[in-house]
């Protein structure tokens, strides 16, 4: 993202804290490595985009079946809606994975830790290229899940406490996020005609590999913060404010992914010679909603209404239009306004609770997660009953009550 925010944007936080969001000492470390000390004057932005890479890669992997969605479905003789549960078990794994990771491993290297998580995305891409049938891709989509889960949970808090730069790591991290959201959907659908489905899934398990290869060279030993575990995330789930946001996030990621994995089914159906270009544009669309959410971090309560709003309009537009034109803006307006809400909202949960950064991001994912899990089971079925139209246009509900929920909180640290 651009900038690191500088204040939130109603009422008078407590004197005690710092008014700035990552630029609070969000993480609370014991001294650092040697090797991650000289990481903060040699190569941060290098350490940063590891990070980011390796975030683009595990990102890429979940949202590859709404890409390929029709050929996976044929080529396992199940319908489309059932296949699109391959979104959804990977999310059921990374909710059950995110709040629960730092207490499994509370001593555990970070960098190790990411490393492993690597390569079990490693595994379950291979798995799912040779798979024979829908339960096996399942069962691999599970481990990809807790792969990208940690992964996203610790990435901001490690990239922090080995730069000293939070705002250089949130915007590369969210950078990579973007990123994935044109490989994993639009590059994978061109590929999937191409070459085949499986072939894609072999072909972002090469990368990943690569990624995890480059983070191991780059990466320092990065040490748990003290206290990590059980304890932390008791104390993050005590503050009443973080866990109000956390549900209106989880509502807000429904509103997306009860539509997402059926974007192209919904596209196809208005115009399917445009499918590869419009999801492209969505792509494009998520990095331009990438900076417009850093931009607005300085703003984050009037800025999530608006992305939220939008993105009820966009969804609208996507139900409703039978002109490719109309059709075209939807999509575009839809990856800006989606892809501003995973930088705002991460944020939002950094903001709120400033000292316990790690669990309270651990959270926010857990909220995406089972919203992804949700969203992909009730959009799967109403796909299948009724249409990609209804599925938008319970996005869009869903995107109007986080719009309602975000305007009444307000943003504010707290103090212990």
């Amino acid at each position: 993202m651009a900038s690191s925010p500088s204040s939130c944007e109603t009422g008078t936080p407590a004197p005690a804290v710092p008014t700035t969001t990552l630029e609070v000492p969000v993480i609370m470390p014991g001294a650092l490595t040697e090797d991650a000390a000289a990481g903060r004057t040699r190569h941060p932005v290098v350490i940063a985009l590891a990070l980011s890479a390796g975030t683009a890669a595990l990102v890429s992997a979940e949202f590859i079946p709404a890409g390929v969605l029709p050929g996976m479905a044929a080529d396992l003789s199940v319908t489309e809606g059932r296949a699109g549960l391959t979104v959804g078990a990977t999310a059921l794994a990374g909710a059950l994975t995110a709040p629960t990771i730092a207490s499994i491993v509370p001593r555990a290297d970070r960098r190790t830790v990411l490393l492993a998580l690597l390569g079990l995305a490693v595994l379950s891409n291979l798995v799912v290229a040779i798979a024979p049938s829908l339960a096996v891709v399942l069962l691999a989509r599970v481990l990809l899940g807790a792969a990208i889960a940690g992964f996203w949970s610790f990435a901001l808090p490690v990239g922090v406490q080995v730069t000293g730069r939070g705002p250089l790591v949130s915007m590369t991290v969210a950078l990579g996020t973007s990123t994935a959201t044109i490989v994993g959907v639009p590059v994978s659908s061109v590929l999937g005609d191409v070459i085949g489905w499986r072939a894609v899934f072999a072909l972002v398990a090469v990368v990943t590999a690569l990624a995890g290869v480059i983070l191991a060279l780059l990466l320092p030993r990065v040490p748990a913060s003290p206290g990590a575990g059980f304890a932390m995330m008791r104390a993050a789930l005590a503050n009443r404010r973080l866990v109000a946001g956390v549900a209106v996030i989880m509502v807000a990621a429904f509103a997306n992914f009860a539509a997402y994995p059926y974007i192209r089914v919904a596209i196809e159906a208005v115009d399917a010679s445009a499918v590869a270009v419009l999801l492209l544009a969505w792509g494009l669309g998520g990095l331009a909603g990438n900076l417009l959410g850093g931009w607005g971090s300085r703003r984050l309560r009037p800025a999530l209404v608006a992305a939220l709003s939008l993105l009820a309009l966009a969804l609208v537009g996507m139900a409703l239009t039978e002109h490719t034109a109309v059709l075209a803006l939807a999509v575009v307006a839809w990856g800006v306004s989606f892809n501003m809400v995973p930088v705002l909202t991460q944020l939002w949960v950094a903001t709120t609770e400033p000292t316990r950064v790690e669990s309270a991001v651990a959270l926010q994912v857990t909220a995406f997660q089972i919203a992804i899990m949700i969203g992909a089971v009730v959009g799967g079925a109403i796909v299948d009953a009724r249409g990609p139209d209804s599925a938008m246009l319970l996005g869009a509900g869903s995107a109007l009550v986080a719009v309602v929920g975000f305007a009444a909180i307000r943003v504010r640290p707290r103090t212990a």
